[in-house]
């Protein structure tokens, strides 16, 4: 792809969405109120808003929430299963298990598909991809027809250990698209050939359930652009930190499902190589929920083990997809503050959203949210949100806020300083979930915050968790679609094939890794990308032999063919790997579970400029107002813009530092530098 044009990428929030257009080392940013109705809507005013000249842009990145939505607000579409004759009720049976053991009110999820409309089919494949019993056929003719009668024209098709031997599920489309050729058809083996029948099953059933929404608003989205002349190559921004096109997101739009956050994640590593820190906790704080991950050594965690809507009390719906590792609280800008039935003050995760937004929006909002509290305590310029352009009213959050405060005898004030404290210990324990929880020490961390209203809220969060430093970088409001240029198109693919792994087996393991290695060349081949410029990464789940466990392990030296002494090194590398997460390694015999391989073709991505400013910091300031840092107190704060700030310029809080889509507070006895790049680094003074 020839590097010329201009690369945008449009991020859809739960509250604003977000425009990036970058070229010749300088960036566009722009933002307009995401349009729940019509997502597409939002999409197109900020580019109506931009000064980009549509047939400029060479490359279009999405980042959208219309498939979490659906799910989350179930409102996706009838969908109906095609499973394996005994295997109707494997949606309702689930894990067998509950996450409390003495919960005996526990519930579990209610299935994405009633049982009325699952259907069974003759045909059994055993673990090994041998025939069992062969497929019959009339039993799928029956089974489309009553599909049909029934009015449902989105299908899921899950057979058991299709993930190791597919020919029955392809028959199938075959007689489905013969049949009832107006059909949505998902087949479970071509999202994921890993096992676990209850997760590949609800994986199909979720893809169905979304795939007539994502299919019609990219196709829709795709036309409108068309008809404005951005006729450049579209991608949809995957969770697994890559990018599709979008013929193939609209095929498997549940790997989209977290299509949003990952473009702050991957944006985060790669602020964190550019600064010289490769050890990063990634934290994005927008208007509905705050997101964290951690990156270590620059590498993303991915994992295929996703469970949607989980909590410690509810085990949530699983997704055999790659997802960026990410742990998402409903704590943003508009969450609304509560009192429950015990009289403690809580904090979302319902949420203002776009409309009516905060109660200081002046949209007819009258919960409290964050943002009506971050303004009562001075912590936000009333006249400078969005640059001025949307000014905020004091008065209606002070409304707002004032039954909470009569509830507790208190004034608005106060009970603003509640919000804002509950917000901030449930953030606080997410990044703990994060790092200190899984073993990680923060203190070895930056922490780069992210997010219209994370760098409000991480002079706080650091300081808590204890990170060595804190980084802002430029256009945070917009970091998760500046993110979103910053990643290549990627392809994961994972096969279940269990069998010792060893010197013994390499030859095998080199012929399963051949075959998908085809797989993966082939699909991009069809969306127009040369086979030859693929990036290649394998690896293997290993476990030692008899236990449940794995251990994901990068292949050494694998690239050009896998020999003995690839598998012996690759060993060596397991037990470290097993010894730093279990904290023992064996002389056992180990075994391949799962065989991993990654497939990337780099995109040109938008080159990243020093700024040149110069001047003092004096030329920066704007004013001085009375800010409530909490258990810091009322002070005096010096507010100053950020793009006047001159590169090496070094602050002493109390101060803030605002930009048109983002405000950055820097406590007392807190210090803040600009670097080379106009990144601005949070330290304790």
């Amino acid at each position: 792809m020839a590097d010329n044009g201009a690369r945008v990428a449009v991020d859809i929030g739960g509250t604003f969405t977000d425009f990036v257009a970058a070229r010749d080392g300088q960036l566009e940013l722009t933002k307009a109120s995401t349009t729940p109705d019509d997502f597409a809507d939002g999409v197109l005013a900020t580019l109506e808003k931009s000064s980009l000249d549509p047939t400029d842009a060479q490359q279009f990145v999405h980042g959208t929430t219309v498939v979490i939505n659906a799910i989350t607000e179930r409102d996706g579409v009838d969908c109906a299963l095609i499973t394996t004759d005994g295997f109707r009720d494997v949606l309702d049976i689930t894990r067998a298990n509950r996450p409390g053991m003495f919960d005996f009110r526990y519930q579990k999820p209610e299935p994405f598909v009633p049982r009325r409309h699952r259907w069974e089919v003759a045909e059994r494949i055993d673990q090994a991809g041998s025939v069992l019993t062969g497929l019959d056929e009339s039993d799928v003719r029956a089974a489309v027809e009553d599909i049909k009668k029934a009015g449902i024209d989105t299908i899921a098709v899950s057979y058991v250990n299709a993930y190791s031997n597919p020919e029955h599920e392809r028959r199938t489309k075959t007689i489905i698209v013969e049949e009832y050729p107006d059909a949505y058809v998902t087949l479970s083996h071509e999202l994921t050939q890993e096992y676990r029948e209850y997760e590949r099953t609800n994986t199909a059933v979720l893809n169905s359930y979304v795939r007539p929404i994502a299919d019609a608003y990219l196709e829709s989205l795709e036309g409108s652009l068309d008809d404005r002349g951005l006729t450049a190559s579209k991608y949809a921004m995957k969770s697994n930190a890559g990018t599709s096109g979008f013929e193939h997101a609209k095929r498997t739009p549940v790997e989209m499902v977290e299509s949003g956050p990952v473009g702050g994640v991957f944006g985060a590593a790669h602020l964190g190589d550019r600064i010289g820190e490769r050890n990063v906790i990634s934290f994005d704080m927008g208007g509905t929920t705050a997101k964290t991950s951690l990156i270590e050594d620059g590498e993303v965690d991915i994992e295929t083990d996703y469970w949607l809507e989980s909590t410690p009390n509810w085990e949530g719906y699983p997704l055999k997809i790659p997802v960026v590792d990410i742990i998402e609280i409903g704590a943003g800008g508009g969450s609304i503050g509560w009192i429950d039935q015990g009289g403690s003050i809580k904090v979302g995760p319902k949420s203002a959203g776009a409309d009516p937004g905060p109660a200081c929006y002046g949209r007819g909002g009258t919960d409290p949210t964050v943002t009506d509290a971050n303004l009562l305590t001075g912590r936000l310029n009333p006249e400078y949100f969005l640059g001025g352009e949307m000014p905020l009213d004091v008065d209606e959050a002070r409304a707002a806020l004032e039954p909470i405060a009569d509830e507790f005898g208190v004034d608005e004030h106060e009970a603003a300083h509640g919000i804002l404290r509950v917000v901030d210990s449930n953030m606080t324990n997410a990044l703990k979930q994060v790092s200190i929880r899984r073993g990680h020490d923060p203190r070895e961390f930056v922490l780069v915050a992210s997010g219209g209203a994370g760098p409000l809220h991480a002079a706080t969060l650091g300081r808590r968790l204890g990170v060595k430093e804190i980084v802002v970088p430029r256009a945070p409001g917009q970091f998760s679609a500046w993110g979103m240029l910053m990643t290549d198109l990627r392809k994961d693919y994972v096969r279940t094939d269990v069998m010792a792994f060893g010197p013994a087996t390499a030859a095998t393991v080199d012929d399963r890794f051949a075959e998908l290695t085809e797989q993966a060349r082939a699909a991009f081949d069809a969306e127009g990308v040369d086979p030859e410029e693929l990036e290649l990464a394998r690896s293997a789940d290993l476990r030692y032999a008899g236990q449940e466990h794995t251990v994901t392990t990068p292949l050494q030296d694998g690239h050009d063919g896998i020999d003995d002494r690839t598998m012996t090194a690759t060993l060596e590398r397991f037990h470290e790997l097993h010894e730093k997460t279990y904290n023992f390694h064996l002389d056992d015999p180990a075994e391949v579970v799962n065989l991993r391989l990654t497939a990337t073709a780099a995109v040109p991505r938008p080159s990243i400029e020093p700024v040149d400013r110069t001047g003092s910091v004096d030329d920066a300031h704007k004013e001085t107002r009375l800010v409530d840092y909490g258990a810091d107190g009322e002070h005096d704060a010096r507010v100053y813009e950020r793009e006047r700030l001159p590169v090496e310029a070094a602050i002493d809080g109390p101060a803030i530092v605002e930009e048109p889509a983002c405000t950055t507070l820097v406590h007392p006895d807190q210090r803040v530098t600009v670097d080379d790049y106009g990144t601005l680094h949070l330290t304790e003074a």
